[in-house]
């Protein structure tokens, strides 16, 4: 089967094949604060590093889809673009649902850590709230944001980029020097509503 990008219904598939192809994706569980003090958690699985020296990540919010503000920014985005900071939360399997139960649509006084039942933890470097119980951290500063192109109903998603300021890792999840991925698991996404979680690590060098 091929097709041009975008055409996916008219050659039989219901649901756009490109997260399913594009996976596993790490997931971005970006914690902001508004202005006005109010905390925002929420994951996006178009999320990843984006270099090391300067350590920097970046995920992309997709256009806000709640009735009455369709089209304009999500919570997260906006309170970015406001504070210029951000958290990344890492998820492991035990944060997994607790993960989900924040992606849902609500308005924005919620407070998504009280939603999903999650305790705060005070970060280091920047306002925003991390999520306490979460393997690792990521605080950042926000560096830029890239409006995408028009996804043909007139709105925009939009890249954000940040740099790294400061990391926190779970000492329980440290061996011999090195991140331990096997005893976190962490969860990442794949197509439409399912998700996988790293259980199944081995190493790998070039031969010769």
């Amino acid at each position: 089967m091929d097709f041009p990008a975008g055409q996916h219904k008219s050659h039989g598939l219901a649901y756009s094949p490109l997260k399913a192809l594009i996976s596993p994706r790490p997931i971005g569980w970006i914690s902001s604060c508004s202005a006005d003090g109010i905390a925002n958690l929420a994951p996006y699985s178009f999320f990843n590093a984006v270099a090391e020296l300067p350590p920097m990540v970046m995920f992309v919010a997709s256009p806000d889809l709640r009735e009455g503000r369709v089209g304009k920014t999500k919570d997260s985005l906006e309170n970015i673009l406001t504070t210029k900071e951000f958290g990344v939360n890492i998820v492991g399997t035990a944060q997994c649902e607790a993960m989900v139960e924040s992606s849902k649509t609500v308005a924005a006084d919620a407070d998504e850590f009280a939603l999903a039942g999650l305790k705060k933890k005070q970060a280091h470097r920047i306002n925003a709230p991390l999520v306490a119980d979460a393997p690792a951290h990521l605080e950042c500063r926000y560096y830029s944001h890239i409006e995408l192109p028009d996804n043909g109903d007139g709105h925009h998603s939009v890249m954000v980029i940040g740099r790294i300021e400061h990391i926190h890792i779970d000492d329980r999840y440290i061996k011999d020097g090195k991140v331990d991925v096997s005893a976190y698991q962490p969860v990442s996404r794949l197509g439409y509503r399912d998700y996988a979680v790293v259980r199944d690590v081995f190493e790998m060098q070039p031969k010769g």
